[in-house]
């Protein structure tokens, strides 16, 4: 059951970003997916480490004040290992939209780490790469 648990759960996250057909981002939901003082950090030549709510507040702008429009990404292939109460899973991914009225698409990797709490499974932290 818990590897069909984190597949929901990251879907959910992944369906966080998801602004098609006019809704709203709905970012606010990574305060529930991911545990107090959870970490997240960006890789490549923009590097930078971000506490929940400092990721959030940047793309809440971008996702829902009509500059990134039509945007989704997806996980397209992923390997999940579960030992007892933690996990990690390292996926590739693709994202599409469209920015400032341009098509917008790219992918790369992200991973993850979950934590088994008391409320079921949590995102600790992930990270993630976009190729360029």
């Amino acid at each position: 059951m818990s590897k069909l648990e984190i597949d929901a759960l990251t879907a959910e996250f992944f369906g966080a970003f998801d602004n098609r057909g006019g809704k709203p981002a709905d970012l606010a939901r990574l305060r529930r997916l991911m545990v107090p003082g959870g970490v997240i950090v960006v890789t490549g030549p923009n590097y930078a480490a971000y506490s929940v709510e400092e990721f959030i507040e940047p793309r809440e702008r971008l996702l829902n004040e009509g500059r990134l429009t039509e945007f989704s990404e997806w996980e397209t292939a992923e390997r999940t290992d579960i030992a007892g109460d933690i996990a990690c899973r390292f996926g590739e991914y693709r994202k599409s939209g469209l920015l400032d009225g341009e098509p917008y698409e790219g992918g790369g990797s992200k991973t993850f780490q979950f934590v088994r709490t008391p409320e079921g499974w949590r995102i600790a932290a992930f990270s993630w790469y976009d190729r360029p």
